[in-house]
């Protein structure tokens, strides 16, 4: 049974008591987090030891972890549920931490599996929030409904989630303000501890621990005001939900009459793009439904928008589905790849289950929608989970397919990305490079892999060779003097570089044949570069006078050629045979 005093919102809409204790509690707790993270692993830890590494990260994101999920869980009722929840949430993150290192080695895995596990987590918050709320106050009703999740508590807990986030974040950073000006303040009468204090690196986890814990604390103390602030957030966000539906609509009508291959010479960036189309689609039809019939918009655009909303999201995933598809056709399966499949695969679904939802209910589709939400949300927290175990191995599989496409002649060594191979796939990523050095088909295979086996960081690689045009200066607004000499090729390469032709300006290149010297100058700055060893390379560029009536002069006597390089006798005092200061003359 719930006390009357009992800290929770319940679903009859009572408001929840003040408990002044959380805030002190979660404050103390933050801080003593800090503590203990700064004490497992403190910034200045140097240990070649990888795996002791490894298990101190997973222990304090365990710490870490564990603090934030109990301060937006815990109520006065049924505390142990907090902790086991937060306890459970902490050890999903931590071992997925754990078994995504050594961070820093060759063999550390896909970091989008510490994303699956966070995000598993935040959904997995408001879902028991809303059960557990569910379950009190079925309970105290005598009532059979141990297991149903209502949704306007699901949807209203998960807003709140994202708005105390935030909010709190505000308050740590108003919080280091006071504690930054209090600290000059005493500064200004000579007394420095404070200020010496929070330069201290366990002081700042201190500091910031207890700033968030009591932020978190404070807030849910306010809960209506949180309410309050999640309807605000969802009123404005519904009012851009028209904007974005024209935008996709449009953008959906031109592509029989563009074709997609546009998409596809514009940016390799079109999957992103398109599945950021398609979470901020989502997001804004949530935003206009709300979470019970009393919160669904009146006005007809809205409602339209909805829909349109709904409609435009399975194209876009599919688009998404289909670019990523292109890209594994044509340089086969990379983790990022795979991981798009992924994304790309939920953006579908939901989009598909808008669609039928829509196609089937019409006008009264938001309650179902609704329904659509919460049985999406449990499917993607149990994938989200499955993804951040190592039960799905993303580097093995794309091992397995670039060293497939490379023995069969598909992919040239001289093409082949040995970098990803052995830096970016994790431990089979290494092991087939290992096996490739040792028993390639070929002896330019094992010649490449034992490079890159040998190869400390993944910049001791060459490069993945893209056959391309050298990027050459426009001869217009180029002049070599004397007239008529031709530049080495070595030279004319660097001619684009920051200290030398630069973009835009006329450029002026003064070189003798056969000379080991150039001297380079443009409208704002001369460089000298001299030959050694084999290579060009430059001295710091001196600029010249600046103002605009000065460089249209400089300009114009760059182009006529009237550039020379004079020697000039000048005095200036030396100190034990050092030049000091400037010229005297």
């Amino acid at each position: 049974m719930t006390s009357p005093e009992s800290s929770e919102a319940l679903p009859s809409g009572e408001p929840a008591a003040d408990w002044p204790l959380r805030s002190w509690g979660l404050a103390l707790l933050g801080g003593l987090a800090g503590l203990a993270v700064h004490w497992i692993v403190p910034p200045d830890l140097a240990s070649g030891n990888l795996d002791a590494m490894q298990l101190r990260m997973a222990m304090a994101t365990f710490i870490g972890i564990g603090t934030l999920i109990f301060g937006f869980l815990v109520e006065r009722t049924r505390i142990h549920w907090s902790v086991a929840s937060a306890a459970i949430g902490a050890a999903v993150v931590a071992l997925t931490i754990y078994w995504n290192g050594p961070f820093g080695a060759a063999r550390g895995e896909e970091p989008w599996r510490i994303v699956c596990a966070v995000l598993a987590v935040v959904i997995a918050a408001p879902l028991f929030q809303a059960w557990r709320d569910a379950r009190t106050a079925a309970e105290s009703a005598d009532e059979g409904r141990r297991f149903a999740i209502p949704y306007p508590e699901a949807h209203g807990h998960a807003w709140t989630n994202v708005v105390l986030w935030c909010a709190a974040w505000v308050f740590v950073g108003v919080s280091w303000a006071m504690v930054l000006l209090l600290g000059q303040l005493f500064r200004l009468i000579g007394i420095n501890l404070l200020n010496d204090l929070i330069e201290k690196n366990w002081a700042i986890l201190l500091l910031t621990g207890a700033a968030l814990g009591a932020g978190i604390g404070l807030l849910r103390d306010r809960d209506g005001i949180l309410r309050l602030l999640q309807r605000v957030v969802t009123t404005i966000l519904s009012v851009l939900a028209p904007v974005l539906a024209i935008g996709l609509l449009v953008f959906l009508a031109a592509i029989p009459f563009t074709g997609l291959a546009p998409l596809w010479d514009a940016t390799r960036s079109t999957s992103p793009i398109l599945l950021g189309c398609v979470i901020g689609a989502l997001s804004l039809a949530n935003a206009v439904i709300g979470d019970e019939t009393a919160h669904e918009p009146r006005s007809p655009v809205l409602r339209g928008s909805v829909a349109a909303l709904s409609v435009a999201m399975l194209p876009l995933g599919v688009i998404a589905a289909i670019s990523t598809g292109l890209r594994i056709q044509q340089y086969g399966l990379t983790p990022d790849r795979l991981w798009a499949v992924v994304f790309t695969g939920i953006a579908c679904a939901y989009g598909l289950a808008y669609l039928v939802v829509l196609l089937h209910w019409r006008v009264a589709a938001a309650p179902h929608l609704r329904l659509a939400n919460l049985r999406l949300a449990g499917g993607l927290c149990l994938l989200a989970l499955v993804l951040s175990t190592p039960l799905i191995n993303f580097g093995a599989l794309s091992a397995q397919d670039q060293v497939a496409r490379l023995n069969s002649g598909r992919t040239s060594p001289d093409k082949f990305d040995w970098r990803a191979l052995r830096f970016d796939f994790g431990r089979a990523g290494e092991a087939a490079t290992r096996k490739l050095a040792a028993g390639g088909p070929t002896p330019d295979i094992r010649a490449a892999a034992k490079k890159a086996l040998d190869a400390q960081s993944r910049w001791a690689i060459d490069p993945v060779s893209i056959e391309q045009d050298n990027p050459v200066i426009d001869p217009k607004r180029l002049l070599v003097l004397p007239r008529g000499t031709q530049l080495p090729k070595a030279l004319q390469e660097h001619l684009l570089e920051y200290n030398a032709c630069s973009l835009g300006d006329a450029c002026t290149v003064l070189y003798q044949p056969g000379s080991k010297e150039a001297v380079i100058v443009t409208g704002t700055q001369s460089s000298l570069w001299k030959k050694e060893g084999g290579r060009w390379s430059t001295s710091p560029a001196r600029p010249l006078i600046t103002g605009k009536e000065a460089h249209d002069r400089i300009e114009a006597a760059l182009k006529a050629g009237r550039v020379e390089v004079r020697e000039v006798k000048r005095r200036q005092v030396f100190v034990d045979g050092q030049p000091l200061g400037d010229a005297l003359d």
